[in-house]
């Protein structure tokens, strides 16, 4: 039984009551009796929670920061039902509607739409569909919860999305398909054209243009169907805050543009979530499945704190790597971390193939080393210049070591990570 306002306001008129017509016992049992009666009467008459059928309809994925739509399908086969429905969700599913209120008649049926903007990546359950229907005096009522299950998954955001037509028009020009020619060393032949204007003059097929009669040019293409290989440390590195968001969700929105940017240029790409164990991996998925595919696998990743074993990520990727392929790894400049894990495994991967290590820098530190106001500025100060030395010289010795190393803050760092992906096909590296 649930009670309103109501029962309260009856049960204070009955304290008056006694305290001025009936002041005795049999006046206080009087007005409980009266009180008990009413509230009863009025349950027994509201319709019953317990005998309402439910079913869902709507959005199953949502991506971050989008919102989602949950249709809930009421149907009564008993009395009216007058009240509050409430469909309950976790903090995090971001539910935007109050209860609903509900006024079912019987064996009719009602549609109520709930509007979710998730807060957090990975899965959202439906808790439960809870009930408050009262009596026709509004006295008392009843309650009762239904398990209604449904599951709305938040995806990576993929913010990045705006910065790939740029590179797509790059990506156009190291093909050859725009007027101006952009020739790289390894680049393959691929077709004769006409000269236009404001074309490289170095590309001018003098043999052919003597057979034409008119200028034409020798048009070149990168290599197409390399593999592509992004790793993606899920360890205690990538749970650090780095401005709005952990670093790992800035590695996702990388490697999302990263993959929509390779697919387009012909490559093959896969993917590994890895710490101390394997958390998301896709194999050499179809092209038009490359980012679908992606941010369903890296949907429920979270950052463990746990150290990463970078011996499981190496001998993963060589495992999965056949021909020499591009191994992008986004993870952390930790100088405890990549020297004393990383750097003493890696030269398998190294002999193998280009490995390129992609980290997002915190700009806290910058903001921090131009700070000096006051001595607890200075002691911040020469603390973010130490970490900012530390990370360079980390640099130094991993770009000695052979691998192409980007640290770059999370604004930057997708951008960065499609343009040095493009300089080493233009290079010729993959």
């Amino acid at each position: 039984m649930v009670l309103t306002g109501r029962a309260g306001v009856l049960a204070g008129a009955g304290v008056v009551f006694v305290a001025l017509v009936m002041p005795s016992w049999a006046g206080v049992g009087l007005v409980v009796a009266v009180v008990l009666v009413v509230c009863v009467v009025d349950m027994l008459l509201a319709g019953a929670p317990g005998r309402l059928q439910f079913s869902r309809d709507g959005d199953n994925a949502v991506r971050l920061g989008e919102q989602a739509v949950v249709q809930l399908l009421v149907t009564n086969p008993g009395r009216r039902v007058r009240g509050w429905l409430r469909d309950a969700w976790p903090p995090s599913a971001g539910v935007l509607d109050p209860p609903h209120k509900l006024d079912l008649p019987s064996a009719e049926r009602r549609r109520l739409v709930t509007h979710l903007v998730p807060t957090r990546r990975g899965d959202r359950h439906a808790v439960r569909v809870t009930v408050r229907a009262f009596g026709p005096l509004g006295f008392a009522g009843r309650q009762g919860s239904h398990e209604v299950p449904w599951t709305v998954r938040a995806l990576p955001p993929f913010k990045s999305r705006k910065h790939l037509p740029s590179r797509l028009a790059r990506l156009r020009e190291l093909d050859g398909r725009t007027a101006l020619l952009v020739r790289g060393q390894g680049t393959e032949f691929d077709s004769l054209r006409d000269y236009v204007p404001g074309d490289d003059v170095r590309s001018i097929d003098w043999r052919a243009t003597a057979r034409r009669g008119n200028v034409v040019l020798r048009t070149w293409r990168p290599e197409r169907d390399r593999q592509v290989a992004i790793v993606i440390d899920s360890g205690r590195l990538s749970a650090g805050r780095v401005g709005d968001a952990p670093r790992l969700d800035h590695a996702m929105d990388a490697a999302l543009l990263l993959a929509a940017l390779a697919t387009r240029a012909g490559d093959r790409v896969s993917l590994l979530a890895c710490d101390s164990a394997v958390r998301a991996d896709v194999r050499r998925p179809a092209p038009q499945d490359v980012l679908p595919s992606f941010v369903n696998a890296l949907a429920n990743v979270e950052a463990e704190l746990v150290q990463t074993d970078f011996r499981i990520v190496v001998s993963q990727v060589l495992e999965r790597l056949g021909q020499r392929s591009l191994v992008v790894l986004l993870t952390g400049l930790d100088p405890a971390v990549i020297e004393e894990s990383l750097l003493p495994v890696i030269g398998p991967l190294l002999r193998r193939h280009v490995v390129l290590l992609a980290s997002v820098a915190d700009p806290r530190l910058t903001e921090l080393e131009a700070t000096r106001t006051d001595l607890l500025d200075v002691y911040a100060a020469a603390s973010a210049a130490r970490t900012r030395l530390d990370r360079d010289r980390l640099t130094a010795t991993l770009t000695r070591a052979g691998v192409v190393v980007i640290d770059e803050n999370p604004d930057h760092i997708a951008p960065a990570l499609a343009d040095t992906y493009l300089s080493l096909k233009k290079a010729g590296r993959l």
